[in-house]
């Protein structure tokens, strides 16, 4: 070696640069500069929450650290004492226990994106030299196979080429280990395979797969997958398992990730909402440079989720067993659900009915309140064949008339009855939409047909008129005689006073125009917003939530064609509700007003005020919306079913820092499905490189 330093030092040969090396890093990153000061608080409050208290200091032992940095229902079959694992990496002085700057040092080691690759070199770099030879690869990974585990030849050529030979001529710095760790698993089945295969003539036995597939992947898998590992052999004749197949089911697991991507945007694209195999390997090919998985992949896929199955056409929930670790069978949710509530079936009932409602009301009186100012039923009320009644020219003239006559408080007038009758109104709505909706869906594929989409937001509008009806007329009563009140030096009548005049009867004038415009509106709207949602801000696409953005534009939006379209409903509605004032046309029906308002006054006039139902409508309903998926998120029902299939790649992790120390095992438990849990025990004591059992100093 030359007598000068290196600029550079090589980590896999110079071990004492490799060692300065490693202690720069842990010393630069012990300054925790660039962790933002808000993270610091949240690591502290975690620290400080777990903490326990020894000699005048606080610090983490094995149990409260686990407790600090393990996530609470996650979805993954990652036993706690697993997470013991990264124990031993944080307690870098090996006493035990961890420190408050130790814990800051580990979070930010955790914010590497290579922190899974990080923590398992750690873990195997027993002495902290910064390098790993052969007998540290070796202690390490035989202390964490049991004495029934498949062999492992450390005197393989594999491992020669990685490590040289067994005296340790070769290390292996950090970018080289991450390398080796990749191929690990691949080694470790051709091995394992070759050890169970021992006449030698290519297949293995179910059983043998089985035990192969439970030491490398068992955590990566479903009870229920597991149990049918077996049948693995039923996808070729002869009831036994080839090295392909074998080769083939691990490619599946490894890339778990990227099929489940490609059947969630499959089966979104898929106009049944389900796919097959050979949908499978085209969506693969068409969202990739090169082939993902061969056709015997997809079959395996398909074997699983289909239950044996191959050829049927799947829905995203059928995949559910496969893409989820922890998914169990529906029938025993439901018997779990049926047995919590059976007592009080009829009293949940009742509970989810209230709930709907107060949701609905509380939500629909938020829109109503923001957009009431610029309801201009009095423009559409107008008439233009009556001389000097237009008092309005436009929806401005209208605004700027009503605040000088009336001052603000004008734009409020008859807001009480709107109040009153919109909680009801609103939730039945909501409802009813909701109700038959669920009912019209495909349970499998959350598909619903645009028919009965249309029919649903139908009932919906229809179902609202018997609360709609003597609101609006009420309403707008209360909005033309306020104005007519001061042009006219009257005394405008309250709310009390128009409803003893009309009566119960006289409250349901114009129910049937009110029925032909809420109706198809409802259809429309809902429709639009379940579509905008779907298909423009793409909701549940690869497990994506909406943004409070997204949500208020979907309802904004939809709301846009379905009131303008249904103007003429709602001008023919009005003027049958309305009192008409000595010189201005009577209405005898829902079909004489059309007649008479085109014939007197055009075309135009069924449209007259559409803008402003636009601009009135459009904002009511996207707050309305808003307020209700909102309400339902933060208060979400208790029993409410599962709708989606929810993995760890699309659930929303409450606190990142944990899901980062779960990620951070996934390199590790490559090794072996069970790793970390043989060596509970070694609570961040050193490893005797000497001998590849666990042993204290």
């Amino acid at each position: 070696m030359a007598s000068s330093s290196p600029i550079l030092p090589t980590v896999h040969c110079d071990a004492n640069g490799s060692s300065s090396l490693t202690k720069t890093a842990l010393q630069t990153v012990r300054t925790a500069v660039s962790v933002p000061e808000s993270e610091l608080k949240r690591w502290r409050r975690t620290f400080e929450a777990n903490a326990k208290e020894f000699n005048g200091e606080k610090f983490l032992d094995k149990d409260s650290f686990v407790n600090a940095i393990a996530p609470k229902g996650d979805l993954t079959k990652i036993g706690r004492e697993q997470f013991g694992i990264l124990f031993r990496i944080a307690d870098t002085s090996r006493r035990g226990l961890v420190s408050w700057d130790d814990f800051t040092v580990f979070e930010t080691l955790l914010k590497r994106p290579d922190a899974d690759y990080w923590m398992a070199f750690q873990y195997f770099d027993v002495d902290n030299s910064g390098y790993i030879d052969y007998n540290e690869f070796k202690t390490v990974f035989s202390a964490n196979l049991g004495p029934d585990t498949i062999p492992f030849d450390f005197d393989c050529d594999w491992i020669k080429l990685y490590l040289g030979k067994k005296n340790g001529t070769h290390v292996l710095g950090y970018n080289e280990f991450t390398q080796l760790m990749k191929g690990l698993q691949g080694e470790r089945l051709r091995q394992a395979f070759k050890h169970l295969d021992s006449d030698q003539d290519g297949f293995i036995r179910p059983e043998e797969f089985k035990k192969i597939i439970l030491e490398i992947a068992g955590h990566k898998l479903s009870d229920s997958v597991i149990d049918r590992l077996p049948t693995l052999c039923t996808l070729s004749p002869g009831q036994r398992i080839s090295y392909s197949e074998v080769i083939a089911f691990h490619n599946v697991i490894r890339e778990m990730d990227m099929v489940e991507r490609i059947i969630r945007e499959a089966t979104a694209k898929s106009k049944d909402g389900r796919i097959d195999q050979s949908d499978f390997l085209n969506y693969a090919a068409s969202t990739s440079r090169y082939s993902l998985f061969t056709p015997m992949e997809a079959a395996i896929i398909f074997h699983f989720a289909g239950r044996g199955v191959s050829t049927q056409r799947l829905a995203l929930l059928d995949f559910a067993q496969l893409l989820d670790p922890r998914w169990r069978p529906p029938y025993q949710e439901f018997e779990e659900r049926q047995a919590a509530k059976a007592s009080t079936s009829i009293f949940n009932s009742v509970l989810h009915s209230a709930y709907n409602f107060g949701l609905g009301g509380i939500a629909g009186a938020f829109g109503a309140t923001i957009v009431y100012p610029i309801d201009m039923g009095t423009m559409q009320n107008q008439r233009s064949t009556v001389v000097g009644q237009l008092l309005y020219k436009n929806s401005i003239d209208c605004a700027q008339k009503i605040l000088r006559n009336e001052g603000f408080l004008g734009f409020y007038r008859g807001l009480g009855p709107q109040l009153i009758g919109v909680a009801p109104e609103k939730a039945i709505k909501l409802t009813v939409n909701d109700l038959v909706r669920g009912r019209a869906t495909d349970p499998e594929t959350g598909r619903i047909k645009l028919g009965w989409e249309l029919a649903a937001g139908g009932m919906a509008g229809g179902s609202q008129v018997i609360f709609t009806n003597p609101l609006e007329i009420v309403k707008i009563r209360l909005q033309v005689q306020g104005e007519a009140a001061k042009a006219e030096g009257a005394i405008a009548k309250g709310a009390v006073h128009i409803v003893r005049q009309l009566g119960l009867l006289g409250l349901y004038k114009g129910a049937t125009a009110c029925l032909l415009r809420d109706i198809p509106f409802s259809a429309i709207y809902f429709t639009a917003y379940s579509h905008l949602k779907k298909d423009v801000f793409q909701e549940g696409y690869n497990g994506k939530h909406l943004s409070f953005l997204e949500t208020l534009s979907a309802a904004a939006i939809a709301g846009m064609p379905a009131a303008y379209l249904t103007t003429p409903a709602d001008v023919v509605k009005t003027r049958l509700q309305v009192e008409a004032r000595k010189g201005q046309t009577h209405y005898s029906g829902l079909r004489d007003a059309f007649v008479k308002i085109y014939r007197e006054e055009g075309f135009r006039a069924l449209f007259k005020g559409g803008p402003a139902r636009v601009i009135r409508s459009s904002p009511q309903f996207g707050f309305t919306l808003l307020a209700y998926e909102t309400l339902k998120d933060v208060y979400p029902w208790q029993d409410q079913p599962i709708k989606t299939v929810e993995t760890a790649l699309t659930s929303r992790p409450d606190d990142m820092a944990k899901i980062r120390a779960r990620n951070a095992l996934k390199i590790l438990l490559d090794v072996h499905g069970d790793f970390g849990s043989r060596a509970a025990a070694f609570s961040g004591k050193p490893l005797s490189l000497s001998n590849p059992k666990l042993t204290s100093p």
